[in-house]
């Protein structure tokens, strides 16, 4: 079943902390943040623009054979992973999204900007390999009812935590179910990256 702790436990938390010379526990408190930052962004994104939609599903599915036989963290293109990180948050790549974060994630910004582009192509390939479960081509589940093709994995994905539907900023909502805060002033990163995707709170 797809959700975000089998997404998670995808991602090989050592490797990396060792790769970054960082804490093993900063780094997977930080994994348990930015992974569902991360989907959630590409949620509304996927919400709010139907040919986005597609190009998310079509992504996705180029990715999956990351995850084939486990992630080898040598594997992962960082560089892919900053345009990714970009896409998602409406140009901001993992440089600015770290800068906006900074003091809010564990770990600091310094490690925020170079887990992003890691993670990002890993949950990219987790998406995909979810599609490469249905007979329909990404694309053309992408185009089912406005994204619903790729609404639903996401959405399965986040657990349903689609909070307040589509008003001034449906990230907000999802963030603030997904990473703890339910909405207000106690989800800043949820108000971050809402403000970084160009929502209203």
């Amino acid at each position: 079943m797809a959700g975000l702790d089998d997404l998670i436990a995808q991602i090989p938390v050592q490797d990396i902390a060792s790769k970054l010379g960082a804490d093993q526990g900063e780094v997977s408190a930080a994994i348990q943040q930015l992974v569902p930052a991360l989907v959630g962004g590409l949620q509304v994104n996927a919400q709010n623009d139907d040919q986005l939609a597609g190009k998310i599903a079509s992504s996705a599915e180029q990715h999956a054979g990351l995850l084939d036989g486990g992630v080898t963290v040598d594997d992962v293109d960082e560089n892919d992973g900053d345009k990714i990180v970009a896409n998602i948050f409406g140009g901001n790549d993992s440089t600015a999204v770290a800068s906006a974060l900074a003091g809010q994630a564990p770990g600091g910004s310094g490690l925020v900007q170079k887990l992003l582009p890691i993670l990002a192509p890993i949950v990219l390939a987790y998406i995909g390999q979810q599609f490469s479960k249905n007979n329909a081509p990404a694309q053309e589940q992408a185009a089912q009812s406005g994204g619903g093709g790729i609404g639903d994995i996401l959405g399965s994905i986040l657990g349903g935590a689609t909070g307040g539907g589509g008003g001034n900023n449906a990230l907000g909502s999802i963030l603030g179910s997904v990473l703890g805060g339910g909405g207000g002033n106690s989800n800043p990163i949820g108000e971050i990256l809402g403000g970084l995707l160009g929502g209203k709170r």
